[in-house]
């Protein structure tokens, strides 16, 4: 196969898209299939969250390797330290790696108490620097505590970069040690605004790859309740209020004009569709 991969795409500033999908609540990957099918041919790269605000949901390493084979698109496979400790971090990338999953989003990861199993436990032996030390270690030929494995992986290191918190001097320092320990590529949380990403880019690290976040909005409430309750998330009050009175066309239109506003001066988009992939096509394909 002669198509180039994520990271290759990135080294050669090729603009890409990628976007987050749900691993299903159950056995079958078939409806992941269904709902991503039409939409997959534009992606560069597709993540595949790990049981994502702590609620169950199938293994993002398998759900990866099986769209990977079924769809033939790249994916990037999330890996949070609040399920497995050390050993089985390790084991899971080890294992990874086999199956020729190869991107990795790190993540600390949600604390049980928030999702549905509230009484399981967080391991959370490392954060997501420290996984992506352990990452790297791995991509060295190495063990956690430096001891030689039979066979080196080569995974491509990524991590969450937040791009409008208040104190992004706070951000940039966590963003370097990061980059210390291993992340080769950074995927934000959602912008909307050029003022949003030019406030980042003046302060962020040169010559690491960042795919920005996209998250088109559906209505004025959607807004409003990620103002209110996700830190770190500014929708303007302009696009509430086109919201308001236009409803979702509104919010197809506003992400529209931002990525043709903005994709000259980045890497890539990275696509939230909220579980809505169609809304997701609609914005690629206008």
């Amino acid at each position: 196969m002669n198509k180039l991969l994520l990271r290759e795409k990135l080294a050669r500033h090729q603009f890409v898209v990628t976007m987050e999908i749900d691993p299903p609540r159950g056995a079958d990957p078939w409806p992941v299939y269904e709902a991503i099918s039409d939409v997959a041919p534009y992606l560069d790269g597709a993540n595949i969250a790990d049981s994502p605000t702590a609620k169950m949901r199938m293994s993002p390493i398998a759900l990866a390797h099986l769209v990977q084979n079924r769809l033939g698109v790249e994916t990037i496979f999330h890996l949070t330290c609040r399920d497995r400790n050390l050993l089985g971090l390790q084991s899971e990338l080890l294992g990874a790696y086999a199956l020729e999953v190869r991107n990795i989003l790190t993540l600390t990861g949600d604390k049980p108490s928030l999702g549905d199993h509230p009484t399981a436990s967080g391991v959370f032996d490392v954060d997501s620097a420290g996984l992506a030390r352990m990452a790297s270690q791995l991509n060295k030929g190495l063990d956690y505590f430096d001891r030689p494995l039979a066979d080196a992986t080569d995974f491509f290191i990524g991590a969450v970069a937040n791009p409008v918190l208040a104190d992004l001097s706070s951000e940039m320092a966590r963003i370097e040690a990061k980059i210390h320990n291993g992340v080769q590529f950074f995927q934000t949380q959602p912008i909307y605004t050029t003022k949003q990403l030019e406030d980042f880019q003046r302060q962020a690290p040169k010559g690491v790859p960042f795919i920005f976040g996209i998250m088109p909005l559906k209505s004025a409430k959607q807004g409003r309740y990620l103002n209110n309750n996700v830190p770190g998330v500014h929708v303007p009050e302009e696009m509430i209020n086109l919201l308001e009175s236009k409803g979702r066309q509104a919010g197809l239109d506003w992400c529209r004009k931002l990525i043709n506003d903005i994709r000259q001066d980045i890497d890539g988009i990275h696509i939230f569709p909220m579980g809505d992939y169609a809304l997701a096509e609609s914005l690629l394909t206008f």
